[in-house]
């Protein structure tokens, strides 16, 4: 799995002009799983999202986490992060796992999350045509990547 952790001021998407998810004051994160995904990737990267410490402290200092600061979630289904770009200028997108796998773990996630900061995951559609708005706030931006666990 791989998550792009975006701390953000707003984000909010829209599927066919109906808003399915907003937030203010926390990560948009766009999540991509891929084939080889298994419920400890899943397990491992909802614990670091979580309590990664990205908010900054009374000393301007990157040193509190979601929880810390009361913030939220907008959840993004992203297969696209695991486009492979090294053969001519079309990407592949074979490591992306199919809705079958996909889907399970994306909602799984979506409830571990929830559970984890104890309070509601907002959500894009899952392999929807999403519209994405976001205010980034410093910017600050994160890849995390389950196969770099170690």
């Amino acid at each position: 799995m791989k998550a792009v952790i975006q701390r953000v001021t707003a984000a909010s998407c829209v599927v066919e002009g109906v808003e399915t998810g907003s937030i203010t004051n926390g990560f948009l994160v766009l999540l991509g799983i891929e084939d080889a995904d298994n419920k400890d990737d899943l397990d491992w990267l909802a614990q670091k999202i979580a309590n990664i410490r990205i908010f900054n402290d009374e000393n301007g200092m990157m040193n509190k986490s979601l929880q810390d600061v009361d913030g939220n979630i907008l959840l993004i289904s992203q297969f696209t992060l695991f486009a492979a770009t090294k053969k001519g200028n079309r990407p592949g997108f074979t490591k992306a796992a199919k809705p079958d796998l996909a889907i399970p773990l994306y909602e799984e996630m979506i409830h571990k999350l929830s559970f984890l900061i104890h309070k509601k995951v907002q959500t894009g559609i899952f392999g929807a045509d999403m519209k994405v708005s976001l205010l980034n706030d410093g910017p600050v931006t994160i890849l995390i990547d389950t196969k770099n666990k170690e």
